[in-house]
C-alpha cells in the first residue's frame, strides 16, 4: 500500500507541473495548428570525409595502403568539409611515393556504404615525389614535396626540393610553387 500511495502523490506532482508555466511563457498551441518554428534552414553539420574508407587509385601489390597525413577543412567554402589525405603504400625500407587527395562526401548521402569521392589529385604517386610537410590552413594547402633530378640518384636521398601550396580557384584547385630558397637542389 504504502507504494501505491507513492506513485500516486509523484503521478500527482507531474501533472500539475506540466499545468503550471513559468510567467514568461507565451508559446500557445491550438488544435490542428502546426508548431511555428524560427526559418533555419540550416542542417546538421557533415561528418568530413575519412580517408581510412576511401578508394585510393594507388595500387601497392601485396603491401597495404598507408594514410600517412590528413586535415581537414572547407576548401571550396561551400560550406561542407573536404579532407585532404597524404597516401603511400606501406614500406619497412626507404620512401615509396606519395599521392595527396582531396576527398568529399559520396554523391548520394542515402547510401551511408558508399566511399569518399576522390575530387582532386594534387600529387599522384606517379610523380615519384614524397612529402614531407604538410599542412591546411583555412583554405589553404601546402606542403613540402621531395624528388629526384635523375634516375642515378638513390631511392632513399632525394635532392630536390619543392614548397608548395594549393588553393581553390574558379572551379579547380591550383598549384603556386612558393618562392624559397629550398626550391633547388640539395647539396
Amino acid at each position: 500500500m504504502h507504494w501505491l500511495a507513492t506513485a500516486t502523490a509523484i503521478s500527482g506532482v507531474v501533472a500539475a507541473a506540466s499545468l503550471i508555466q513559468p510567467p514568461d511563457a507565451t508559446a500557445t498551441t491550438s488544435h490542428g495548428a502546426k508548431p511555428s518554428y524560427r526559418a533555419n534552414t540550416a542542417q546538421a553539420p557533415v561528418a568530413a570525409p575519412k580517408p581510412e574508407e576511401a578508394d585510393f587509385p594507388v595500387n601497392c601489390g601485396p603491401n597495404r595502403l598507408d594514410v600517412v597525413k590528413k586535415a581537414t577543412g572547407d576548401l571550396d567554402l561551400d560550406g561542407t568539409a573536404e579532407t585532404v589525405a597524404v597516401v603511400r603504400c606501406h614500406s619497412d625500407f626507404g620512401t615509396p611515393p606519395s599521392g595527396v587527395y582531396v576527398l568529399a562526401q559520396p554523391t548520394a548521402p542515402d547510401e551511408p556504404e558508399a566511399p569518399p569521392r576522390i575530387v582532386a589529385t594534387l600529387v599522384a604517386p606517379s610523380q615519384k615525389l614524397s612529402v614531407e610537410r604538410f599542412a591546411l590552413r583555412g583554405d589553404t594547402i601546402s606542403a613540402t614535396l621531395l624528388g629526384y633530378s635523375s634516375l642515378d640518384v638513390p631511392r632513399c636521398c632525394p635532392d630536390e626540393r619543392r614548397n608548395v601550396k594549393w588553393q581553390w580557384r574558379e572551379g579547380k584547385f591550383i598549384e603556386t610553387e612558393l618562392p624559397s630558397a629550398a626550391n633547388t637542389k640539395s647539396a
